[in-house]
C-alpha cells in the first residue's frame, strides 16, 4: 500500500509539472490519461518494434513527441508482444501476428489468431523498379530537401518523387530505406475510401447504398446518412478529434475494443451535407461498413489482399486491425514509400494500372470533387484537396493537386497536371511545410515529358 501511495503521488506531481504539454492532461482525466499513455505505447511500441523495425530508443523518441510524459514509460517486448506501463501502474500490453500487425490486448482476441493474410504473391504485379536517377538536378532537390528538413529537425524519413508512373528521385534519412514500412496515420483514410470504390467496381457496393447504413441507425435522424456524406466528412455526426485523454479519437485508438463501436453511437450536430467535421471516428465507421458488407474479419483480409495489395504489387503495406478484427483506417496503416507511391498512382491514373480498372474513372471523378458543405468543400473522399474553396489549400503547388494526409506531416501529393506524384514521410512535432517542401520538388521536376 505504501508503495502504492508513492507511485501515485509521484504520478500526479508529473502530471501537475506537465500538465499544459500532455494533450490536455487534467487531474481529472489522470485514469484516461494513464490508460492512453500506456495504450499508445504498447500499440505503437509493438508496431514501431514488429513492423518497421526501430530500435527502442526511437520509439520513445517517438512517443515522447506526442506528450513528455512517454519518456517515463516502461516499454518491454517479448514474444510476439509489447507491454508498456507508467510508474508500474495501467500496464497494457499489445500483440503482433504475422501479416496482421499489432493489435492492443483489450477484450476477448483470441479469435484474431485464427485469421490468415494471404500471402500468396504469384501472378501479383511487381514492385517499383529501382530509382532511375536519370535527372540529377530533381535527385539533388529531393537529397536537398530531406537534408535541409533534418537540419530544422523535421524528421523527414523518405521522400520520393514518381513521374508519368515511373520512379526518378527517393531519398531517405539513415536507418530507414525503401523496405521500411512506415505508420501513415491517416492516410490510411484514404485507402478506406479506395477499398469501398474497388468494392463498387466490383458490382458488390452500389453508387448510392441503401439507408440505413446501420442498423442501430434505423430508429433515428441518423438513417438518413449517406455514404458519400461519411466519405466527405460531412456526416453532421458529432466528434471530439482532439487527442486528449478521455476524447473520442483516444478512446477509440487506444481503449477499445472496437474502434467503430465508440463512432457507433455519436449523434448528429449537423444537418448531414452541410457541414465538413473531420473525424477519424467515420472512417472507422466506414471501415466497419466494409467489414460487414464483405462479411467478417477474414472475408475484409481477404479482399484487402486479392483486390488492392497484390493488384499493386504493395509487398510493404499492413493495414493494422482492431481487437475486434475490423481494420483501423483511421490510423494504423504501415506502407513503404514506394507502396505509397503506387497508391498515389492507381488516383493519378484514374483508377487503372497494369492495364486493369481497379476503380472506376467515374468513382476516382468524384473522390476529387469538392463536398457541398458551407465551411470547408477542400475534401473529397478521404482525400485533402488544394482547390474548391476561397484559397488554395497549398498555393505553392498547382490547383488540381490533391492529397493523404496523416499525423506528423505524412502526405501522398498527387498532381495531375504535372503527372506527378510526391510522397513524404517522417515524425514531424507540429506542422510539416507541405506546400513549401513539395513545391521546390515540382519546381525541380522537369516538365517535358
Amino acid at each position: 500500500m505504501k508503495k502504492l501511495l508513492v507511485l501515485m503521488v509521484l504520478v500526479l506531481t508529473v502530471a501537475v509539472l506537465a500538465a499544459p504539454s500532455l494533450l490536455g492532461f487534467s487531474l481529472w482525466r489522470l485514469g484516461d490519461a494513464l490508460a492512453v499513455a500506456t495504450g499508445m505505447g504498447a500499440k505503437l511500441g509493438c508496431s514501431g518494434y514488429f513492423v518497421s523495425g526501430q530500435e527502442h530508443g526511437q520509439i520513445i523518441d517517438d512517443l515522447a513527441s506526442y506528450t513528455p510524459i512517454n519518456r517515463r514509460l516502461t516499454l518491454e517486448f517479448g514474444d510476439n508482444r509489447a507491454e508498456a506501463s507508467l510508474f508500474g501502474l495501467a500496464a497494457t500490453s499489445a500483440t503482433w501476428r504475422p501479416g496482421l500487425g499489432c493489435s492492443l490486448d483489450i477484450g476477448d482476441t483470441a479469435p484474431l489468431d485464427t485469421l490468415v493474410a494471404n500471402d500468396d504473391w504469384a501472378g501479383a504485379a511487381p514492385v517499383l523498379a529501382p530509382a532511375r536517377l536519370q535527372d540529377t538536378a530533381l535527385q539533388a532537390a529531393v537529397t536537398g530537401l530531406l537534408a535541409a528538413d533534418q537540419a530544422a529537425g523535421l524528421q523527414t524519413r523518405a521522400l520520393l518523387v514518381l513521374q508519368d508512373g515511373k520512379l526518378v528521385a527517393e531519398s531517405y534519412a539513415e536507418g530507414y530505406g525503401p523496405d521500411t514500412p512506415l505508420l501513415g496515420w491517416s492516410m490510411g483514410k484514404s485507402v478506406v475510401a479506395i477499398l469501398l470504390g474497388r468494392m463498387e467496381a466490383l458490382g458488390r457496393l452500389p453508387v448510392d447504398p441503401p439507408l440505413p447504413l446501420f442498423a442501430a441507425w434505423a430508429g433515428d435522424e441518423r438513417r438518413e446518412v449517406t455514404l458519400q456524406q461519411m466519405l466527405q466528412m460531412t456526416s453532421g455526426l458529432d466528434w471530439d478529434e482532439t487527442y486528449a485523454p478521455g476524447s473520442d479519437s483516444t478512446r477509440m485508438l487506444f481503449q477499445a475494443h472496437s474502434a467503430a463501436a465508440v463512432a457507433m453511437v455519436s449523434p448528429l450536430a449537423h444537418e448531414p451535407g452541410t457541414t465538413f467535421s473531420y473525424s477519424s471516428g467515420t472512417t472507422n465507421l466506414l471501415a466497419k461498413y466494409l467489414h460487414d458488407r464483405l462479411g467478417g474479419p477474414q472475408a475484409q483480409l481477404d479482399f484487402l489482399h486479392r483486390e488492392l495489395l497484390q493488384p499493386l504489387g504493395l509487398r510493404q503495406t499492413l493495414l493494422e486491425i482492431d481487437p475486434s478484427g475490423v481494420l483501423v483506417g483511421s490510423s494504423y496503416i504501415y506502407s513503404s514509400a514506394r507502396d505509397w507511391a503506387r497508391l498515389g498512382q492507381l488516383l493519378l491514373g484514374r483508377g487503372r494500372v497494369n492495364g486493369e480498372q481497379l476503380l472506376s474513372a467515374d468513382w476516382v471523378a468524384r473522390a476529387i470533387r469538392p463536398n457541398p458543405s458551407v465551411n470547408d468543400p477542400r475534401y473529397g473522399y478521404q482525400l485533402w484537396l488544394n482547390a474548391g474553396g476561397d484559397s488554395l489549400r497549398w498555393p505553392d503547388l498547382p490547383a488540381d493537386a490533391y492529397a493523404m494526409q496523416g499525423n506528423r506531416g505524412q502526405v501522398v501529393m498527387i498532381v495531375p497536371s504535372r503527372g506527378a506524384v510526391l510522397v513524404r514521410l517522417g515524425w514531424t512535432e507540429g506542422e510539416y511545410p507541405v506546400s513549401a517542401g513539395l513545391g521546390q520538388l515540382l519546381v525541380a521536376l522537369p516538365a517535358d515529358r
